[in-house]
């Protein structure tokens, strides 16, 4: 039986597995934490929201990437990716924090582009920056 997990393939199902799961929970956190419906707002033709959502996606995944790369077991990976995702929240909090002119959720509601570009960006940035500090 041992073989069996040890199996390319069935190892890379499992990954595949907790990252769909992980994912749909951590995207859930990220709707709970702004103040607009992602999906609602999407539907709409929201593209800004789009932008911002995908960049979370983005993010998400490639910290997982990361945690795939650097870690044989899978509750070391899910591990680190949780980690990596309540780094990447935090990020969200600093980025509308580093932003007293205007909130970051409103303008991203009312279909800011580039305030959804610069969120998508910061998303997918930080997750570099938080996957490349990923270690076994």
């Amino acid at each position: 039986m041992t073989n069996f997990w040890e199996n390319t393939f069935v190892q890379t199902a499992a990954n595949y597995s907790v990252v769909v799961l992980s994912l749909i929970v951590f995207l859930a956190i990220f709707e709970l934490v702004s103040k607009y419906r992602n999906w609602e707002q999407i539907q709409k033709g929201n593209v800004a929201v789009a932008m911002a959502t995908s960049g979370k996606i983005f993010g998400i995944a490639n910290i997982f990437r990361y945690s795939i790369q650097h870690n044989d077991s899978l509750l070391t990976m899910l591990g680190w990716g949780l980690y990596g995702f309540i780094l990447l929240l935090i990020g969200y909090f600093i980025f509308e924090f580093l932003t007293p002119s205007f909130k970051v959720d409103d303008e991203i509601e009312k279909g800011n582009r580039a305030v959804g570009f610069i969120s998508m960006i910061i998303s997918i940035s930080l997750s570099f920056v938080i996957g490349a500090g990923i270690i076994v």
